[in-house]
């Protein structure tokens, strides 16, 4: 018997065991009685114990351990130093994608791109390795992938026999990084390539491969002769070195220096080159031995051509009633988008009539939507099911068809979610050391990520009964109709993109933020989160630190309530509400540059010791509000260059201080805050500091109930002065002296939240409690 092995570790002494080769070394039924014989603990052939001994020893080599000359190596572990055998590594996966994803305006082409993308992803690619399917309904789908995978790539070993599970290190997030025999590194590149395209037809890919020594699986890049490697000795003489510090950093000592060259010289080495190749190759560079990428697919088009809907290629079929509602045009592109997009009243997978009358030949087997998965999620979780249907049954429940749906339970507003994780590179350089690492860091995130979304939604939102809907050509949806009111676009390694009523938009924002941390570090209270908790294997709390954080440098809002940072790891989130007719391509814009905004104060907040999530958010009331540029609109149109200087905005904000937010607006609603005179206080900020206060106590004295919510929430929450033996307050501003800031030049200012509660005060409701009422009639209606 052998003790049990890690499934990469197996996956490696696959690759040595095929050789370097297209042909394997050993007959493949040995190297299959090896694989077989490894997962299931057993002996492995006598031909292969030696190899196998050669992988146990770089398993077995000690997470501290570094050597201080690269000749140590030699001496120490003799037989890795002496392994010649190359190992292949390929990474690749589909680039531009919101281009191709957010190519139409119609929800259902959106969703139609996004689902085939993450089908390319996650079931497509893992099938190259022979890896099964979550599912059984993808069985077909995964048969049909392995006789495409070997019909594309010519060898007497078809490639599929090459490729084995264990070689996968993951397989998220719109990417798939993999080892594989040496010699069908350019092989399963291209066909990585060719599988995008051939699917999708016009969307971007790129995959690059490269082959490394065993050694440099865990020590990095070495050199052909191993001795000659520059190493730790070479470093300690040239660290000052201008190019050195380029690709090691600035270490201030010698132990900063040492760990700076360990962190650097590991298996992150290795990815940091294919990302280089993968960066090159997506810019046009030719490799040798792989076809071009320099020419993107192209479709003709003719002046004299009808197009299809998106304007942008010709159209070869014409759908009429009653096939779809209303009359459409479609290019191959758009019809597989469309196709793929398509449900049916109860998400029938089956290929819809008009595309079998189309002629088009594209056959692919099976779709799974993220409506579908958050069904299975709620399936397995019985408390959140009951939390979210709230009595509705299920197969009642059909899916939004355009915007106006979601936008339809507020006011025809809907929001834009857009989330990123913060330090994953900085995370993966100092703690990622090995392919295993890489793999569980992997499985960590998507599980975090995906958890979050499915809870946030399943906590703050309900089935939404459809009224006062205008005459839609394109929806076979009528008033009273039950629908889930949101649209997930894409949920992928650490991205997220939702669209939600714009109600709820805030909430849900903050609670991915905070519940995507409490998972990684296995503290939600819920007993189906637990279950997600228990699969995450990594440590990602932060180690307490001596030096105490003051919490006034990192939340304006009540900063003694605010939990310190706990987790390595966090969301930046930007959140567009606007109507539901605003161009798709148009909100996007925006949203990228809310995000990078959020991004950017986090990065900040980081410096005064804050590691928790961030959000930036805009209300755009109309299209024209905006031309461009979110941070030019915001210095001309919200900053006032009076003395001392005044921002109209507050954004971006960290996730207590959207909690915050929230209380605040609950609090004036509380308050029956007269509306008419939000807005004159609004209108008066730009008049100055001054002129602002003695107004707002002028309506705040007059007001006839609520001063001590607009107090607790608002005056004592936000407004206090600088210096804390001052007990007054600045309402309706907040001081900023410009401690996170590198450039002070236009420091201290003062800021408001006022506009952003105006902006959002119609939007937020006090609570659930007066969205019962109507939900039991909509039950009661459904039933009768």
């Amino acid at each position: 018997m052998t003790n049990s092995l890690h499934p990469l570790t197996i996956g490696i002494a696959w690759c040595l065991a095929w050789g370097e080769g297209r042909e394997p070394q050993f007959d493949l039924s040995i190297l299959q009685q090896m694989r077989e014989a490894l997962l299931q603990g057993k002996d492995v052939p006598e031909a292969l114990k030696c190899l196998l001994q050669t992988v146990r020893q770089l398993q077995g080599i000690p997470q501290d351990y570094f050597p201080d000359k690269i000749t140590d190596l030699k001496n120490n572990y003799p037989n890795l130093w002496e392994q010649t055998t190359r190992i292949g590594l390929v990474y690749g996966g589909a680039t531009k994608i919101k281009g191709y994803v957010f190519e139409s305006a119609k929800i259902q082409d959106i969703r139609g791109a996004s689902a085939l993308l993450d089908r390319i992803n996650l079931i497509d690619l893992p099938a190259f390795f022979n890896q099964k399917p979550p599912s059984s309904r993808y069985t077909i789908q995964y048969q049909e992938v392995r006789r495409w995978l070997d019909s594309s790539i010519s060898s007497q070993h078809k490639i599929s026999e090459a490729l084995i599970p264990e070689l996968i290190i993951y397989s998220t997030g719109g990417n798939i990084l993999a080892f594989c025999p040496a010699a069908f590194v350019n092989d399963l590149a291209n066909a990585i390539e060719k599988r995008y395209t051939e699917e999708t037809l016009t969307a971007n890919s790129c995959a690059v491969g490269a082959t490394f020594k065993l050694l440099e699986i865990r020590f990095g890049m070495l050199q052909g002769e191993i001795e000659k490697t520059l190493w730790l000795d070479w470093y300690r003489r040239n660290y000052e070195k201008p190019l050195v510090q380029a690709y090691f950093g600035l270490p201030q000592n010698e132990t900063q220096r040492v760990e700076a060259f360990k962190n650097r010289k590991s298996f992150n080495e290795l990815t940091a080159k294919l990302a280089a190749l993968f960066n090159q190759r997506r810019s046009g560079h030719d490799f040798s031995g792989r076809p071009s990428r320099r020419y993107p697919p192209m479709l003709e088009t003719h002046p004299y051509l009808m197009r299809d809907g998106s304007e942008r290629r010709s159209a070869v079929t014409i759908v009429l009633p009653p096939d779809l509602p209303k009359e459409s045009r479609f290019s191959e592109v758009s019809a597989r988008q469309h196709r793929v997009g398509y449900r049916a009243k109860k998400g029938s997978p089956q290929v819809p009539e008009w595309y079998r009358n189309s002629n088009l030949n594209w056959e692919s087997i099976r779709f799974e939507g993220w409506i579908d998965k958050f069904q299975l999620f709620l399936d397995k979780n019985p408390n959140l099911s009951q939390k979210y249907y709230g009595g509705f049954e299920p197969s009642h429940i059909e899916i939004a068809q355009n915007l106006s749906h979601i936008a339809n339970s507020s006011k025809n507003f809907l929001a834009y979610i857009y989330a990123d994780g913060n330090n994953m590179g900085g995370y993966i350089q100092k703690e990622i050391k090995t392919p295993q690492d890489y793999q569980e860091f992997s499985e960590d995130v998507s599980l975090a990520t995906e958890y979050a979304v499915y809870q946030a939604l399943a906590e703050k939102l309900h089935p939404h009964k459809l009224q006062n809907l205008t005459t839609d050509e394109e929806s076979s949806l009528n008033n009273g109709d039950l629908i889930h009111p949101f649209e997930i676009i894409t949920i992928g390694g650490d991205d997220i993109f939702l669209i939600v009523p714009a109600s709820k938009a805030l909430a849900i924002a903050q609670f991915i933020g905070e519940r995507f941390e409490k998972i990684l570090l296995k503290q939600v209270p819920l007993v189906e989160a637990k279950t997600a908790a228990e699969q995450i294997k990594g440590n990602y709390r932060i180690t307490p630190s001596h030096k105490p954080i003051d919490l006034k440098r990192c939340h304006r809002y009540k900063p003694t309530e605010a939990a310190p940072s706990e987790c390595k790891l966090s969301t930046s989130i930007g959140v567009l509400m606007t109507a539901y007719n605003t161009p798709v391509y148009y909100a996007k814009d925006l949203i990228n540059q809310l995000l990078t905004s959020a991004k950017e104060r986090a990065k900040k907040l980081k410096k005064a010791g804050y590691y928790g999530g961030t959000v930036d958010f805009m209300t755009l009331k109309a299209v024209t509000m905006i031309s461009s540029d979110i941070q030019e609109f915001r210095q001309q149109a919200l900053t006032k260059n009076l003395k001392p200087k005044l921002k109209l905005y507050a954004a971006p904000y960290t996730l207590h201080e959207v909690g915050g937010l929230i209380k605040s607006i609950e609090a004036l609603k509380k308050a029956k805050f007269p509306k008419s005179q939000l807005y004159q206080i609004r209108n008066l900020l730009e008049r100055g500091k001054h002129t602002a206060i003695l107004n707002y106590r002028y309506f705040r004295v007059r007001l006839k109930q609520g001063k001590k919510e607009l107090q607790d929430q608002f005056e004592s929450a936000w407004c206090q002065p600088k210096d804390p033996t001052n007990k007054g307050n600045l309402a309706p501003w907040m001081y900023d002296d410009g401690v996170l800031e590198d450039d002070k030049s236009d420091y201290p200012l003062f800021e408001t939240i006022w506009r952003d509660i105006v902006d959002w005060y119609d939007f937020i409701t006090l609570s659930e409690d007066s969205e019962e009422p109507e939900a039991e009639r909509a039950i009661n209606e459904v039933e009768s």
